[in-house]
């Protein structure tokens, strides 16, 4: 009976002490390493492990690949097979891949990690407020608006089967690019009392819509009943660029159609200088904004040529002068960013960057690219004061720790708008591969101070 009671007893404690060792820091440290990690040329070997020192003296680091980059140890090439986790940290002084192996005793293979040695990426930080303007194919049906008939309100066009979100492509095979240009076509087929054959783009199909025009009391013109809108426009930040590449990128997110939360097939998009002539200040469970103008013939600083979800990228059409910076600085990776002290630069008033203080609350541990990378808080009483946190048009707001670009402001906590998400610089930097045929455009631009609308066909 005595023997029975206590194996009853140690079948509760073996799985009690396992179930212990597996959620101390230690433990859950050594599980969250990554098994693909990423350094820079220069960059010391660094693991941030939760491990008490006794263990990690008998942690050492196997190179399991011949092929190597070039690795040196206190100012010496490091010819060396492996090297010990706490007391030695060599440097990487070539790119290149390392194939390591975690070993306990030098016996006992704990993980195996493959490390990129990237090249060191000097950037400009950006910090400017931008127009961005997106003209998307065809023109994009914002809502339905009546037309007066007799004093009674209907639609044509959706009770033909048109609906909210859709592109139209062509009218009477005549393609269409803008809103008057729309108008134009239907009053003037109204006119002749015809119908109009509409092709649409409803999500990815296409499909053709009969609609005939009527003639509405209320604005002297033939209508179908629709609100439409060519082009979307708004404030964002700039948060990097290239003079030697002509590339930049901006926002850190996507850019979705603010009726109908469709991402916009983009074409000929354009970003512009722009002026913050006022601030709407944010409250819980109210974001503000940016209000600012786009300058009347602003020469384009670039084109649109990609939409992600990690932001816009494009062509500067000349090079731009940064009133801070003079040299551009390191792109951080994800291990170099660091929970603390940290700037963002925004515009708040006319085109003047200025430098604010935040807090990095945490850094998510990322295997892959995803937006949202670290939690920020703003912490700096002036734009606290003025602001009230993060606004709408601060997205795409450099944010730089210990002299490197760490990432961009990209999302507001709606119930604590001092608080935020940032997305990390590194996968912004992917995105901006582009095309080598591509040409930026050295233009200027037609819109005036030029804000979100939708007209009326």
């Amino acid at each position: 009976m005595w023997k029975n009671k206590r194996k009853n007893v140690v079948s509760i404690i073996i799985p009690f002490l396992f179930f212990f060792m597996c959620v101390t820091p230690s433990v859950i440290s050594y599980f969250l390493i990554p098994t693909h990690q990423r350094t820079i040329v220069g960059e010391q070997l660094e693991f941030d492990l939760a491990i008490p020192k006794k263990i990690l003296s008998n942690i050492s680091i196997h190179l399991s690949s011949s092929d190597n980059p070039e690795l040196k140890l206190n100012g010496q090439p490091f010819y060396g097979s492996s090297f010990q986790l706490l007391t030695q940290n060599p440097i990487a002084t070539q790119p290149g891949k390392l194939e390591l192996e975690f070993k306990l005793f030098d016996r006992i293979l704990l993980r195996r990690v493959s490390m990129d040695v990237l090249p060191e990426r000097l950037v400009y930080p950006g910090g400017q407020s931008i127009g961005v303007l997106l003209q998307s194919k065809g023109v994009l049906v914002a809502g339905y608006s009546p037309v007066y008939v007799n004093n009674n309100q209907i639609y044509p066009a959706r009770n033909a089967g048109i609906k909210e979100g859709d592109f139209i492509i062509s009218i009477n095979e005549h393609h269409v690019n803008t809103d008057l240009e729309i108008a134009r076509i239907i009053h003037q087929v109204g006119e002749l009392n015809k119908e109009l054959n509409i092709l649409v783009k409803q999500g990815v199909k296409e499909r053709n819509i009969n609609v005939k025009p009527e003639y509405c009391q209320d604005t002297g013109r033939y209508r179908i009943g629709l609100f439409v809108r060519d082009t979307t426009a708004g404030v964002g930040t700039l948060s990097f660029y290239d003079n030697n590449e002509k590339a930049y990128g901006a926002l850190g997110h996507i850019i979705v159609d603010g009726e109908t939360n469709r991402v916009l097939d983009v074409s000929r998009g354009k970003i512009v200088s722009a002026l913050i002539k006022g601030i709407e200040a944010s409250r819980k469970g109210q974001p503000g904004e940016k209000i600012g103008i786009f300058q009347e013939e602003s020469t384009i600083l670039g084109t649109i040529d990609k939409n992600t979800d990690f932001g816009i990228f494009g062509k500067l059409s000349k090079p731009i002068t940064h009133s801070i910076y003079e040299d551009p600085i390191p792109v951080a990776l994800a291990n170099q960013i660091k929970q603390g002290r940290a700037q963002i630069m925004t515009v708040i008033n006319e085109d003047k960057i200025e430098v604010f203080d935040i807090e990095i609350e945490r850094v998510y541990s990322q295997k892959r690219p995803d937006g949202k990378g670290m939690v920020i808080r703003i912490t700096d009483e002036r734009l606290l004061k003025l602001t009230g946190g993060i606004i709408q048009g601060m997205s795409g707001s450099p944010i730089i720790q210990n002299g490197r670009l760490i990432g961009a402001v990209t999302h507001v906590f709606v119930n604590d708008p001092t608080r935020g998400y940032g997305i990390l610089a590194e996968w912004m930097l992917m995105e901006t591969s582009l095309n080598s045929d591509h040409q930026p455009v050295n233009q200027h631009s037609n819109d005036k101070n030029h804000l979100l609308m939708v007209f009326v066909i």
